[in-house]
C-alpha cells in the first residue's frame, strides 16, 4: 500500500537519515538518556533522565494561550536541516509539514506542524488527525510503529502556540531498556501504554478516556475526528468538578469549541497509535515529587508510559520508588481515588 497524504515511501528511513545529518550538523539537540523501570498500578513505566531538556526554552503561559503578535515561530519557516517533508496532506491541499524536533527526546523525534498558523489551544481538526494517522500507517508499512501525542493547554506540557503533533518511533522509545530491567520490574512491556489501556485490563490511578481503532489501520478522517470528539467530551465530563475545567466550562459554546473557533475548555494530552486513541485531562503540568525531590513535569509521553526527568533530585527521588510517580500522576490528572479505574472505552464510530 502506497503511503497517503504525500508522504514518501520509506518514511522511517527518511526521518532517521535526516536526524543523523541534523545532529551531526548541530541543527538539533539530542543526548541519550538513563532509564529505570517502575510499575504503577501494575503497568511498566519508563523513567528517563534527560537533564539536557532542562535547557530547552519555555515560553510564558501568555504565549501558549494567546495568538502572539509576532514572536519567533519555529514552524513557520523551519531551517532546511530540520525539514523532512515540506508538504503533507491530500493532493492539492497540503496542510502540514513534517520536521525534526530541535530538542529531541529520542532518536528520530519528529513534529507534524500545520503549514499555516493554527492555535495549539484549539481542538484538532479532522485533517490534523488524518495527517498524523497517515504517518502512523507509513511507519507500519515499513514494519515500525509510531506514537503520536498532542499537548494542548497550559497544564499539558505545551511549549509552542503553533499547532503541532509530536511523533516518536516506538522502537526508539524503548532503547536502553535491557531484558534484566524488565525482569526486575516484574514482567515484559506488553506494548505501549495507550494500547494497553484500550485493549487490555490495564488501568491508571487517573482518568483516561480511551478508544480502540480498527486494527487494519483503515480509520477514515471522519472516524478519527468523531472518536476524538467523543473522547474529549468524556474527558470534560470526568473533569467538570475539578480545576481542569475553565471557570466558564459549563457554559461554553460546544459547537464553536468543536469547530475550532474558540479554545478548548481544558488542558489535555492526546495519544494516537495505529490501534488506539486516548485523551488525558490535565489539572497541572507537574507536581513536587517529595520535599527536596524537585518538581516533575509531564507531557503527552505519559500516555506512552514514559516520564521524563530533568534533574538529579527528581531522578534520585523517583527511580527506586514507584509511589512517588503515582503521587505525581494523581496530582496532574483527575484521580479516581482508591477504586480501580473503570475505563470509558469508546468504540470507533
Amino acid at each position: 500500500m502506497a503511503p497517503s497524504h504525500g508522504l514518501p515511501a520509506g518514511l522511517p528511513h527518511l526521518v532517521h537519515d535526516a536526524f543523523v545529518r541534523a545532529r551531526a550538523a548541530g541543527d538539533l539537540t539530542f543526548f541519550p538518556t538513563q532509564v529505570a523501570l517502575l510499575r504503577v498500578h501494575g503497568v511498566p513505566f519508563q523513567l528517563r533522565f534527560a537533564p539536557s531538556l532542562a535547557k530547552k526554552p519555555k515560553p510564558s503561559d501568555d504565549k501558549i494561550s494567546k495568538v502572539p503578535s509576532k514572536p519567533f515561530d519555529p514552524f513557520e519557516n523551519p531551517p532546511p536541516g530540520l525539514l523532512i517533508v515540506p508538504q503533507v496532506g491530500e493532493a492539492g491541499s497540503f496542510t502540514h509539514r513534517l520536521v525534526l524536533n530541535k530538542f529531541a527526546i529520542s532518536q528520530d523525534h519528529s513534529i507534524l506542524a500545520t503549514s499555516d498558523f493554527r492555535p495549539q489551544t484549539h481542538l484538532l481538526e479532522a485533517g490534523d488527525l488524518a495527517a498524523a494517522y497517515a504517518c502512523v500507517n507509513a511507519y507500519h508499512e515499513e514494519g515500525e510503529e509510531l506514537y503520536v501525542f498532542y499537548n494542548s493547554g497550559t497544564h499539558s506540557g505545551a511549549s509552542q502556540p503553533h499547532r503541532h503533533l509530536q511523533l516518536l518511533p516506538v522502537r526508539r522509545m524503548q532503547e536502553g531498556v535491557e531484558p534484566q530491567m524488565r525482569e526486575e520490574c516484574g514482567g515484559t512491556m506488553d506494548g505501549i501504554l495507550v494500547d494497553q489501556l484500550a485493549w487490555t485490563s490495564a488501568t491508571l490511578p487517573i482518568f483516561v478516556a480511551v478508544a480502540q481503532l480498527p486494527e487494519s489501520g483503515g480509520a477514515s478522517a471522519a472516524t478519527l475526528h468523531a472518536t476524538y470528539l467523543a473522547l474529549y467530551r468524556q474527558a470534560c465530563a470526568a473533569a467538570i468538578h475539578t480545576s481542569a475545567i475553565n471557570a466558564d466550562g459549563e457554559t461554553v459554546d460546544a459547537a464553536a469549541e468543536e469547530s475550532g473557533t474558540i479554545p478548548a475548555r481544558m488542558s489535555y494530552n492526546l495519544a494516537l497509535t495505529r490501534k488506539s486513541m486516548a485523551i488525558l485531562p490535565r489539572t497541572a503540568e507537574g507536581s513536587m515529587v517529595s520535599p527536596g525531590g524537585g518538581t516533575l513535569s509531564l507531557n503527552g509521553t505519559v500516555l506512552a508510559g514514559t516520564a521524563l526527568v530533568k534533574s538529579d533530585a527528581e531522578w534520585d527521588a523517583l527511580r527506586n520508588d514507584a509511589s512517588g510517580l503515582e503521587n505525581v500522576l494523581v496530582q496532574i490528572g483527575v484521580p479516581v481515588g482508591s477504586q480501580t479505574l473503570k475505563k470509558e472505552q469508546t468504540a470507533a464510530l
